[in-house]
């Protein structure tokens, strides 16, 4: 760095700041782009790389989810250029020092119920495989296991032995929406569950399989 210009280090540090970059491939981008900052954004996002650890945060934890749901990613662990920096953005934070700082806030937001349930729903498109119209089971699995670990719903692991025992197929929009709506709705011990009640057929198969296996009692 001590070869380069004042000015042109502050645009390495700047640009180190908000992508989470190597200092290397900072300056990268910056040369291909011959140090005009905004262009060099474009050469840094012009291929799409996981940017999930950008705040040291791992893919698994859930705030990676609300991360990318503040940055309406379209693509699990991946960011665009536009996304990232909208998302910044609309975080109200210029560096990754400070969207550090903003970690504890975002898995606030997970206690808000409306919030939670916005989050909830944009899920199912941030995990699905680019092309596909339902989520892959496992996948689809994992998600609800990380999601309601938040909102502590006591059936969730009987949801997912019955998806593996009795489903095994994947997920549709139509039921990840309801899901939510019956976790929300319907006691854990099924007590104001309406039989008549215009549930997918798929969670009317899980009550059932819950009399069957003596988990509620009918």
């Amino acid at each position: 760095m001590h070869k380069l210009s004042r000015s042109n280090r502050d645009k390495l540090q700047q640009f180190v700041a908000i992508t989470g970059a190597s200092e290397k491939n900072a300056l990268q981008a910056l040369k291909a782009s011959d140090w005009h900052l905004e262009a060099a954004f474009d050469v840094f996002y012009s291929q799409p790389q996981p940017r999930s650890n950008a705040a040291d945060v791992e893919p698994q934890d859930i705030v990676t989810l609300v991360l990318s749901w503040h940055m309406n990613a379209a693509t699990a662990c991946e960011f665009s250029r536009q996304e990232f920096i909208s998302g910044l953005q609309a975080l109200g934070v210029d560096s990754i020092g400070k969207l550090h700082e903003k970690l504890p806030f975002m898995r606030s937001e997970l206690k808000d119920e409306q919030k939670f349930h916005d989050i909830y729903n944009f899920a199912f498109g941030w995990a699905k495989e680019k092309g596909q119209k339902s989520l892959a089971l496992d996948t689809a699995i994992g998600m609800w296991q990380l999601l309601f670990a938040e909102r502590d719903w006591p059936l969730v692991t009987h949801w997912c032995d019955f998806l593996q025992d009795r489903h095994n197929k994947a997920i549709s929009k139509d039921t990840w929406a309801q899901l939510l709506e019956f976790a929300r709705t319907v006691d854990p011990v099924l007590s104001n569950y309406d039989a008549e009640g215009a549930w997918p057929y798929l969670i009317d198969e899980f009550v059932e399989y819950l009399y069957d296996k003596n988990v509620v009692e009918k």
